[in-house]
């Protein structure tokens, strides 16, 4: 049998496609709730390093010990942190809520770094109180820098998730074991190939937000 009789096979099975189905689902959550939750994170320490020169140095530093410590060591070791089962998909929520955070630490700050000081001095000039003026003058501004980190973050994230399956919460990374263990090349394939296209969607959904969320740079282009 051939590899493409073996994978329309494994593909012609309803058990096959319900269990891809479920992981992909699966692979989805983990993926982009940490996501989010690391934008909001590095969104809010970006502002207090922009705002607090020593916070800025401690926060990068943090950031960048964080992003060292392998995935799989740290989704071992969260559940001893917060008191969760060993299989609870909230180790993986959390290890890749801090990955993301630390990965995006530094082109948060870089984002609002970029925010040309008069833009900022005028908002000020008409009455703008620092909280509300950076909701609605800094950070939309920042998005067109901070939108190439979050969209590094995100094929960061539909990666790493894979790892989880070896503490048994992995998404797609379940298809990966299980051939592994089997020697059964097809759901190993399906995984890849899932992975890369839903990293590839994930990546033009976010490029389609930046768009719709920076309309001035569409007008500038013209």
């Amino acid at each position: 049998m051939s590899f493409f009789d073996e994978l329309g096979r494994y593909l012609s099975s309803a058990n096959s496609r319900l269990q891809i189905l479920g992981d992909l689902g699966e692979h989805v959550y983990l993926a982009l709730l940490p996501l989010v939750l690391g934008i909001v994170l590095a969104i809010a320490a970006g502002w207090l390093g922009c705002r607090w020169a020593p916070a800025r140095q401690v926060l990068m530093v943090l950031a960048n010990l964080l992003y060292t410590i392998p995935s799989l060591a740290l989704f071992v070791v969260i559940p001893g942190l917060i008191g969760s089962k060993i299989l609870d998909s909230v180790n993986v929520v959390v290890a890749l809520t801090i990955y993301t955070t630390a990965l995006l630490v530094r082109p948060v700050l870089d984002a609002l770094d970029a925010v040309p000081p008069p833009v900022i001095a005028a908002a000020t000039a008409v009455g703008y109180k620092p909280l509300r003026r950076f909701f609605a003058v800094e950070l939309p501004l920042a998005v067109p820098v901070l939108a190439a980190g979050v969209r590094v973050a995100s094929v960061s994230n539909i990666s790493l998730v894979s790892v989880g399956a070896l503490i048994g919460t992995g998404g797609l990374g379940v298809l990966f074991t299980d051939g592994f263990q089997r020697e059964y090349f097809s759901p190993i394939v399906v995984g890849i190939v899932l992975t890369l296209l839903l990293a590839l969607a994930v990546d033009l959904v976010l490029v389609g937000l930046r768009a719709l969320l920076t309309p001035w740079t569409r007008v500038g282009a013209a």
